[in-house]
């Protein structure tokens, strides 16, 4: 009897600490039904249904905007992307309705954004055969632009959002991230490659279409098409992470983010990885290759490696730290660019079709052997990094430590992107030419500014994916403890319902 009084006493005396370590965390609630996941993998298809792998060729040779106004334009924008996102996240983050935090903002970005992207493709019927400085041009690119990216900045914010909180599951949440990602890469990517094919049909003049015509017709339509499924996922998504009633002040939430540790060295990632600088590599296709459709072509073999990745993602994540996923998913792809380099530095071969193919076709395949870790891994660890924020401060915070993550890397390319446009006036690249027709050292530099330029500044974004602090004994108590305080919240909710109604009900008596 002794024995089961000293029993009971050392049970109630057990820190709580320990308590929450021994409960199991709950796993497999599907919370997200098969419709819903449906309009999740439709909405992550419309993010890249797009032509958007063509848009360097696009600007620069078909719709005909200056490098040096390009350039300008992109730092003049990108200062005003830096100053709208803080702005925009303070608002979605205090925002509290019926319908969700996240929900209403995607809804009212759908019709507009769609229009601003049609107007985008079709400019070349509003401004057609005019020069690279012609001030109308100019002038309604730019506050195309500016508009663009006003909507974007929302649209994206609320975006984050979403999928942080479209399931309190963090099971269910990579069950939807890979079967997005999955599904949607059967897709995402054909209005890019039946372009690149149409774009090399044209300037060999085996389609009897102008090159103008061409962007204007798939440029207007893929963006109605995304539009369509962007709007159709809003309607039909539901949020299901509580959000707690009292909402933090915008110094508070910045604050909060940067005691948060996973969620600054994703911002210092970003930050480092953002002084990357390099060129589209189609504008290398095309130009020197006279080959647009060799982005379809080199990715044929590496579109098995892509499917049959997502086979052993999960098998690596229980093998390899997030650290390590992370570092090797982000940053194998430069480390076979100075490969694909190399080669081409040899007798000339950045000129030669076929032999560049071959290797570019290699460097691919190679690459997509990590593609699902590439894929899923980032973008579990930014919905983790936010979740970690609601652990420590006891609120959630997606709007702003979106934001905040993307702060340092928009502060740098604010810069690199100008430059990257500068660079090439800088290389001397002509704008209207046909393929082939830029000098030898042009084309050089542009193949250097493709392969090696970007891998070599690329790298030093794996610093700080080396120190990432969340181990699994820490996911593990991490997410025990919210499903705990979350189950508390939603019945203190439910309490406070029950009495507004009881009261509502008395006063009408």
């Amino acid at each position: 009897m002794a024995a089961e009084t000293k029993e009971v006493q050392t049970s109630q005396a057990e820190p709580e600490e320990q308590k929450v370590a021994k409960r199991k965390l709950p796993k497999g609630r599907r919370y997200v039904g098969s419709k819903e996941t449906f309009t999740y993998v439709l909405f992550d298809i419309a993010q890249s249904f797009n032509l958007d792998q063509n848009k360097a060729y696009y600007l620069t040779d078909v719709l005909v905007i200056s490098y040096w106004w390009q350039a300008i334009i992109s730092v003049v924008v990108s200062i005003w992307d830096i100053i709208n996102d803080l702005f925009l996240a303070s608002i979605v983050d205090r925002t509290n309705t019926r319908f969700g935090k996240f929900k209403p903002y995607l809804i009212i970005y759908a019709l507009p954004g769609t229009i601003m992207a049609m107007i985008f493709w079709g400019m070349p019927i509003m401004f057609p055969e005019t020069s690279g400085t012609y001030v109308p041009k100019i002038i309604t690119y730019f506050v195309l632009q500016m508009l663009q990216n006003l909507a974007t900045s929302l649209y994206e914010i609320s975006k984050t959002g979403i999928i942080a909180t479209i399931t309190p599951d963090v099971f269910d949440r990579t069950r939807l991230i890979n079967q997005a990602n999955l599904f949607s890469s059967l897709v995402e990517n054909i209005p890019n490659q039946v372009c690149t094919v149409l774009i090399d049909l044209v300037n060999h003049n085996k389609l009897k279409i102008k090159m103008t015509s061409l962007f204007v017709y798939m440029g207007v339509g893929t963006a109605l098409c995304a539009g369509i499924l962007a709007l159709f996922f809003s309607f039909k998504v539901r949020e299901r992470v509580l959000q707690s009633v009292e909402k933090p002040s915008f110094k508070g939430a910045v604050g909060s983010l940067f005691k948060s540790r996973p969620l600054m060295l994703l911002t210092i990632s970003e930050f480092l990885g953002q002084f990357a600088v390099g060129t589209n590599i189609s504008l290398y296709y095309i130009s020197v290759l006279n080959a647009g459709s060799a982005k379809l072509i080199v990715g044929i073999p590496g579109m098995f490696v892509t499917y049959a990745s997502y086979a052993y993602v999960d098998k690596l994540r229980e093998k390899f730290s997030t650290r390590t996923l992370w570092a090797v998913g982000s940053h194998w792809g430069d480390l076979l660019y100075l490969g694909v380099y190399l080669f081409g530095s040899i007798n000339k071969n950045y000129k030669k079709t076929v032999p560049m193919i071959a290797a570019f076709m290699i460097r691919e395949t190679l690459w997509n052997f990590v593609y699902a870790m590439r894929k899923v891994v980032p973008e579990e660890i930014r919905n983790e990094a936010i979740d970690y924020g609601e652990w420590q401060n006891g609120y959630r915070t997606e709007a702003m430590a979106g934001v905040v993550k993307g702060l340092a890397r928009k502060l740098v390319a604010t810069f690199t992107n100008g430059f990257s446009s500068a660079l090439l006036g800088i290389i001397g690249y002509k704008q209207g030419l046909k393929p082939k027709q830029q000098s030898d050292r042009t084309e050089r530099l542009l193949f250097t500014m493709t392969t090696l330029l970007p891998a070599a500044t690329g790298l030093i974004g794996i610093i700080p994916k080396l120190f990432y602090n969340i181990d699994s004994e820490t996911r593990e108590r991490m997410y025990k403890e919210l499903a705990i305080r979350r189950a508390e919240t939603a019945k203190e909710l439910n309490k406070a319902h029950e009495l507004e109604m009881a009261e509502t009900s008395a006063e009408q008596k």
